[in-house]
C-alpha cells in the first residue's frame, strides 16, 4: 500500500521538465512514482497539465507556487490547481524580506490565513514547506511553530521537508511526530556534509554566490545522512497519507532523473516494511 504513495517534486527535474514536460511525467510514472508536486507549469494551461497527467497515469497531488504569487490571487491560483486536480497547495520558500525576523514575516502568517482560506473553499488544503531558516527563534519558540500556532490547523497543515529539519539541528522524526494529524506530506530528502554558507545556491537560488563544492550536497534517498526508515515509521505513526521526494540538485555523477530513480527504489524498499 505504502509503495503506491510515492510523489516527486518536479522542481528534482526541472530541466527535464523545462525541455518535455509530457516525456518526463511518463519517465516518473515508469520509475515508480504514483504522482507529483509541481514547481510551475512551464506555460502549460491547467487543463493541458491535467490531461498529461492522466496520460501518463500520475496523480497531480499538490503544487509549490511562491507566497507572493499566491497572495496577489488567493482564489485564482487555488481555482488554477484545483481544476488541474490538485489537493494541496504549498508555500514553498520565502525570501528574505519575508523571513522570520524580517519586517514582513507577520505578512506571511496573515497571508496563510487568507490563502488557507481560499483553499478550504475549494476543498483544497494549504500546507507550508520549511527550510532551515524557519528556525530562528521568536521569544524563545521557533518560528515555523509560531506559524503553525498562529494560523488554525484547518487553514493551514505542515509539509515538513526532513533535510532542513535536520540541517538545522533538530530531529527529522521527532518533528514530524511533534505535528501527527497535521501532516498529510512529508519531504524526504537526503544530503552529505555540513551546514555552509552557501546552500541555497544548490536549490536555485543566490546563484551568484560561489557554491561551498564538498561542505554540503543533497543525495538520493539512502545515499546521505538522513535516517530514512526512522523517518518514515515517525510520518505514518503521525498520520501522514504521501511521501514526496525531493532533490534539489543531482548528485554522485548521476543525472536529476536517475536521482530520482535511486530515490524511489530505495524508498519502495524502506516502506515494503510497513
Amino acid at each position: 500500500m505504502w509503495e503506491e504513495k510515492i510523489g516527486l517534486q518536479l522542481y528534482s527535474v526541472r530541466d527535464d521538465m523545462q525541455s518535455d514536460f509530457a516525456g518526463t511525467l511518463k519517465k516518473v510514472k515508469e520509475m515508480g512514482y504514483t504522482a507529483v508536486e509541481f514547481a510551475g507549469l512551464y506555460g502549460h494551461s491547467p487543463q493541458e497539465v491535467k490531461e498529461m497527467c492522466a496520460e501518463a497515469g500520475l496523480i497531480p497531488l499538490s503544487a509549490h507556487v511562491p507566497f507572493v504569487e499566491m497572495m496577489a490571487d488567493p482564489e485564482g491560483v487555488v481555482k488554477c490547481y484545483k481544476q488541474i486536480g490538485c489537493q494541496y497547495i504549498v508555500i514553498p520558500y520565502l525570501t528574505e524580506e519575508y523571513r522570520p525576523g524580517a519586517e514582513k514575516f507577520d505578512e506571511v502568517i496573515r497571508g496563510a490565513r487568507v490563502i488557507g482560506e481560499a483553499a478550504a473553499k475549494e476543498g483544497m488544503v494549504l500546507q507550508y514547506h520549511n527550510h532551515d531558516f524557519e528556525f530562528t527563534k521568536i521569544n524563545g519558540e521557533y518560528a515555523l511553530d509560531v506559524l503553525y500556532k498562529e494560523v488554525d490547523p484547518k487553514f493551514l497543515q505542515t509539509q515538513i521537508d526532513t533535510c532542513w529539519v535536520n540541517v538545522a539541528g533538530e530531529d527529522p522524526a521527532a518533528y514530524v511526530r511533534k505535528y501527527a494529524g497535521r501532516i498529510p506530506t512529508v519531504h524526504l530528502k537526503d544530503f552529505a556534509g555540513a551546514k555552509s554558507e552557501n546552500m541555497y545556491a544548490l536549490i536555485g537560488i543566490d546563484e551568484d554566490k560561489k557554491k561551498d563544492t564538498g561542505a554540503f550536497e543533497f543525495r538520493p534517498l539512502g545515499k546521505g545522512l538522513q535516517n530514512i526508515p526512522e523517518i518514515v515509521a515517525a510520518s505514518i505513526e503521525s498520520g501522514a497519507k504521501w511521501f514526496i521526494v525531493e532533490q534539489d540538485q543531482p548528485s554522485m555523477g548521476l543525472s536529476p532523473l536517475e536521482c530520482a530513480r535511486v530515490s524511489v527504489d530505495y524508498l519502495k524498499k524502506v516502506l515494503a516494511d510497513f
